[in-house]
């Protein structure tokens, strides 16, 4: 049930709708249908081809990617200024030349890599760590653990009615229940890169683009989209499910 490549299935239907703030969320590859025959060509490994209705927006929640960081792979200083049938970079790393880059990034060739010696360099992921500091939503017995391959978040069990609170400030990118098999759902941003989920819930006591402060009740303990009361937890930066039990308090 919390596979999340169904998860974010549902999302791009949903947060496909106008006014919709930025999700750092990640997605597994979709398939997308072209609108017309000049888009069936070959999208290179690492590319995706804009299709009619599409914005960063919505690329960025197939593939893991910020709005921002869909701007830096491409050298857009405008994030609307895509077009169907462009192939735009959404992953990192040595991929085919774009069918737009940004006059002021020049790409080093693979051959001048090797002369130089770059290659040589060994170059350290960054570690993914939230952003800002975060609280227990609720306190309860941990009915499931995070593994993060099936279970990329946690289940936190507890009594109907129990208030669910927010991890951290910020604000609602979505409060409703369209998203199949997760019940009533509250998604809040918390930062440019960090964001968490919170699912199962009995009611909900927010609303889409509100601001709410770090411990204040967003919602209210259930079991809408499961069996069983509990709540599932998670926690994402720049995309990726990280385990909320390293990052809450002890």
């Amino acid at each position: 049930m919390n596979r999340l490549h169904d998860f974010f299935r549902y999302c791009i239907e949903i947060f496909s709708k106008p006014g919709l703030v930025l999700i750092v969320l990640s997605l597994s590859a979709c398939a997308s249908s072209s609108s017309s025959g000049a888009q069936n060509g070959r999208v290179p490994s690492g590319y995706y081809r804009v299709q009619a209705g599409d914005n960063l927006y919505r690329i960025g929640l197939r593939h893991g990617q910020s709005v921002i960081a869909l701007q830096r792979l491409n050298g857009l200083s405008n994030p609307h200024e895509i077009e169907v049938g462009q192939l735009i970079r959404v992953r990192g790393g040595t991929q085919s030349k774009p069918s737009r880059v940004s006059k002021a990034t020049t790409a080093v060739p693979t051959d001048h890599r090797r002369s130089s010696g770059l290659s040589s360099v060994k170059h350290y992921p960054t570690p993914v760590v939230p952003s800002i500091a975060l609280q227990w939503p609720v306190r309860g017995a941990i009915l499931r653990a995070y593994n993060g391959t099936t279970q990329k978040g946690i289940d936190i069990g507890g009594a109907r009615g129990v208030p669910i609170k927010a991890a951290a400030a910020g604000t609602v990118l979505y409060a409703g229940d369209e998203l199949r098999g997760y019940g009533r759902l509250i998604l809040l941003q918390h930062s440019s890169s960090t964001m968490t989920a919170y699912a199962h819930n009995d009611s909900l006591l927010v609303r889409k683009g509100q601001r709410v402060t770090a411990g204040q009740s967003i919602a209210t303990m259930g079991d809408s989209g499961t069996e069983g009361v509990k709540l599932h937890f998670e926690v994402r930066v720049n995309g990726k499910a990280v385990n909320p039990t390293r990052y809450l308090p002890q």
